[in-house]
């Protein structure tokens, strides 16, 4: 069964601008200026009233879902700009210390497990590292590139075939974006 039509709205707070210009969303606030290209064929957005709408007009299940998808991330751009992302990742090294060092968007982790050759995770441009002990901070604001270099760091540090719950040693995302992970 199609609706007739699927409408959105999202509120611009004081001091961020919005603009669309073909189908790509630049989000200007006080952290920066974030883009984000919002590709779908019936998808129509426009700027009006200090809202953003998104729109769909003789929609399906599917296009319902895609326009929740794409308010949520006008809602993260919105927030990126004015608060920010922070993600922490704790280094956990039981068995060998390691050393960590952030290179020109690259974190190098030296002495992994042992390991002579040092494991390198690429960070994103845009994302800021900040290493306090055992405790890596990435702040950036846009969620994804942060959510990214987040995982980059986790994957570079994982073995296959050792079991986690005894071979502890690694980084491991503890917060993503405010939210504390058990």
């Amino acid at each position: 069964m199609r609706l007739e039509e699927i409408k959105k709205e999202i509120e611009i707070p004081e001091g961020v601008e919005v603009k669309i210009e073909d189908k790509t969303l630049t989000v200007k606030g006080p952290k920066g200026e974030n883009q984000k290209t919002l590709l779908y064929p019936s998808l129509s957005t426009s700027v009006q009233d200090n809202k953003v709408a998104l729109s769909i007009k003789n929609a399906t299940k599917k296009d319902k879902t895609m326009i929740g998808t794409f308010q949520a991330h006008v809602r993260n751009l919105i927030k990126g700009i004015r608060e920010g992302f922070i993600y922490k990742i704790k280094v956990c090294s039981g068995h060998f210390p390691m050393t960590l060092a952030n290179e020109d968007n690259t974190l190098v982790i030296n002495n992994f497990m042992g390991e002579k050759v040092p494991r390198k995770a690429k960070i994103l441009s845009g994302v800021e590292v900040n290493i306090e002990g055992d405790i890596i901070t990435l702040s950036s604001f846009d969620k994804e590139k942060v959510g990214q270099s987040a995982a980059n760091i986790e994957l570079a540090t994982r073995r296959a075939g050792f079991d986690k719950r005894v071979f502890q040693d690694g980084c491991y995302i503890i917060e993503k974006a405010g939210k504390e992970i058990k």
